[in-house]
Formats: C-alpha cells, sequence, structure tokens
C-alpha cells in the first residue's frame, strides 16, 4: 500500500487483489496531472485559471485502480470500468479511507451510462477500440457546457488517440507533457454527426481448428486480439484433448470464449465455465457461445478474479491462455493466481492446459504448484503444458 497526494488530501490506495509484496502503485502520474488540473493549480503550458467545477453529474471512465474515483468521493461520481480488479480496487480502497461505499457509483462497461454529464474524466485505456466504444456510448450524454478531460501516460496518447476524441467528442488538444504524462481536452460540439459504433465485430473462423472451424466468434470492444484468433489460442485449439462425458470444463480467462466453445462442441455432454475479469470479455463469450451452441445449451458465465468462489474440486479440465501483462507492467502474478486456482478447483486427476509464450518459464510454476507438468506440443514460440491435479 502507498500513500496519493491529492490536492483534496493524502489517500491510502492499494490494487487488488492486495498483496504485500507488490511494488506497483495503485495510481501514476497521469492521475496525479488530472488532479491537479481539476483543482485548478497553475499547470506548466495550460492556461487554466479555475478550479473545474464538479457539482454536477461526473462520471469516471476506466479508473484502473480507483484512484480517481476515491479521490472525488465527496463530488459522488459514477465509475464506469471493464475491470473487476479495478472495480474491486475502488470498493476496498473506499473502505480503506473511510469513505462511504455508496460515495461512488459503480458501473461496468455493460452498464446503461447516466443521461447527462456534466464532467467525463477518461483514463486512456490500453485498447483503442475499448475508447471508441465508450465514446460512442457516452456522446450523446454530452452537452456544450460538459469538461471533457482524458489523460494517460505519454505512451499511451497516440494520434489515433487524439482523433477519436476529435471525431467522437469535438475540437480537441493536448497538454504538454509532466512526468510523461499528458492531459487532452476535448470541447463537446451538439453540431457533430458520428459514424455508427462498429462494436462488437464479428468474424467467422478460419478452417483447421478444430471444432470451432468456420464458427463466428463475437468480441466485444477491448477484447484481446478481437479482429483475429490471436496464435496461442490457435495453436492450443490444434491440440485440445479428446474427452467424452460430462466434464466440468473451465475456459480460464476466456477473452472471446473460443477455447471453451470448442470444447463445448467437441463433448456435447460439457459443462462449460466461462470465466474473465473482464466484463466485455465475459459478454463476448457468452455471445460466441450462443451463436455456436443456441440458447438452450446449458453453461455459465461469470465475472471474477480468477476462480475465486468457484467451488473446489468441482472441475474435470480448465483450460488456459493466461495473460503477462497487468496494463504496462509485465508481471506473472495472475499466471500465478490461475494456476493455483486451477489446482484447487480441479477434482483429483483433472487436468490443467496452459499455453503460453515459451520464454515465460510456466512449467517451473506448474511444478511447483502440481508437482509436475509434461510438454503436449511446443512450436518456436508457444509452448502447451498439462498439467494434473493427483
Amino acid at each position: 500500500m502507498n500513500r496519493f497526494a491529492t490536492p483534496w488530501g493524502e489517500l491510502a490506495l492499494a490494487r487488488f487483489p492486495e498483496d504485500p509484496r507488490d511494488q506497483l502503485r495503485a495510481w501514476d502520474a497521469s492521475d496525479e496531472y488530472l488532479l491537479r488540473y481539476l483543482a485548478g493549480e497553475e499547470l506548466k503550458g495550460i492556461e487554466h485559471p479555475a478550479a473545474v467545477d464538479l457539482s454536477g453529474e461526473v462520471v469516471v471512465v476506466g479508473d484502473r485502480w480507483g484512484a480517481l474515483a476515491v479521490a472525488l468521493a465527496e463530488r459522488r461520481p459514477t465509475q464506469i470500468v471493464d475491470s473487476f480488479l479495478g472495480r474491486s480496487a475502488t470498493a476496498a480502497n473506499l473502505a480503506r479511507n473511510g469513505v462511504a461505499a455508496d460515495a461512488v457509483r459503480l458501473l461496468t462497461t455493460r452498464d446503461p451510462v447516466p443521461a447527462r454529464i456534466d464532467v467525463l474524466l477518461v483514463r486512456v485505456p490500453k485498447s483503442l477500440a475499448l475508447l471508441e466504444d465508450q465514446l460512442h456510448r457516452l456522446a450523446p450524454a454530452l452537452h456544450p457546457g460538459t469538461v471533457v478531460v482524458g489523460t494517460g501516460m505519454v505512451t499511451e496518447i497516440h494520434t489515433s488517440t487524439l482523433e477519436l476524441f476529435e471525431r467522437l467528442v469535438g475540437p480537441t488538444r493536448t497538454s504538454l507533457a509532466v512526468r510523461k504524462a499528458r492531459l487532452i481536452l476535448a470541447t463537446p460540439d451538439p453540431a457533430l454527426v458520428r459514424p455508427a459504433n462498429p462494436w462488437p465485430h464479428s468474424y467467422p473462423l478460419p478452417d483447421g481448428v478444430g471444432p470451432v472451424s468456420g464458427r463466428t466468434v463475437v468480441n466485444h470492444a477491448g477484447v484481446f486480439c478481437a479482429e483475429r484468433l490471436d496464435i496461442g489460442t490457435r495453436f492450443l485449439l490444434g491440440h485440445l484433448p479428446e474427452r467424452s462425458g460430462p466434464d466440468r470444463v473451465v475456459d480460464l480467462g476466456c477473452g472471446n470464449g473460443v477455447l471453451g466453445t470448442a470444447a463445448a462442441l467437441a463433448n456435447p455432454a460439457a459443462e462449460p465455465l466461462f470465466v474473465d475479469e473482464s466484463f466485455q470479455a465475459v459478454a463476448s463469450a457468452e455471445a460466441t457461445f450462443r451463436a455456436a451452441l443456441g440458447a438452450e445449451r446449458a453453461a455459465e458465465f461469470r465475472v471474477g478474479d480468477g476462480l475465486d468462489g468457484v467451488p473446489s474440486g468441482s472441475a474435470d479440465l480448465v483450460l488456459n491462455n493466461p495473460p503477462f501483462h497487468s496494463h504496462q507492467a509485465t508481471t506473472d502474478a495472475v499466471a500465478w493466481r490461475m494456476f493455483t486456482g486451477a489446482r484447487r478447483v480441479l477434482r483429483p486427476g483433472g487436468e490443467l492446459w496452459v499455453v503460453g509464450n515459451r520464454h515465460l518459464g510456466y512449467h517451473v510454476k506448474l511444478r511447483k504448484i502440481f508437482g509436475g507438468c509434461e510438454t503436449v506440443a511446443a512450436n518456436p514460440k508457444f509452448v502447451i503444458l498439462r498439467a494434473v491435479r493427483h
């Protein structure tokens, strides 16, 4: 946990789930820059003589760990995030600082947006598609007096980012960089004619990828590899285990749900569970699954922190293509939680199948957690590993 100095006081903030060994902060310079701008502090290169009026409807989009929403809690903002971990971090950080849970209205990217927005604050996401979708959904709630401010590190703000604000909100300019952070300042244009929102995006899978060959994949904005089948998943699809009977199959970190859908197509008796921490991903997985198997086929779709809340000893097979980034940080913490969670939920004899980049060394972790693992297949870039719960 670290102390975050804001114009309205100091906050104790942590990421979620909190890990005392984790040195990563729950905020960065772009959060600081935005809050200083809102408070009316004198900033290099910005003509901004007064504090922003925060008495109206304040909406905070993409707040990664709740730093912005908690700092503005007295203004009772609405927070919109796609991340279950980010939403949980906000709730935990409110409690950590003695702020009432209802001080911030917590919405997901799947919820209807407020009808009118007076101040829109956007933490620029890694996914340009997610930003595009969110601006499409939020723009009708803006009015000529709405203050729109985006923020991000200079490595996160590109010409395409600014073009999106310009195309979907109105005239846009940027601030000078301060501590490698930058602000985006947009003025809503009520006469702006916006193009149609291209999300969600669907495409047919190619041949040669097992049971899902030719099937339609549905991708909501922000889902990993929304434009094409990622090569790691494609590799695993070519080596899925052949199973039959009433298996409980978990697609862990499901993304658009291709792996779980393939397992369900290959085994009509399988009972799939799709899990991801992204609300957009789980919505995509459900749409992909229903497109392939219809409304009657039983399946469960869960947004959460890995396998938390899934009963121990309840699964026969876990399929996993784990992420190795948390925003801009490269970390194995997510994979470690996924692997330990998989061991807990697997029945004796149950199997975890993992695909990952060869250089990540997942076999070392799996041997520590499961007592061993075997290589199912490998190519110059990826390896597929199998670990059995004894």
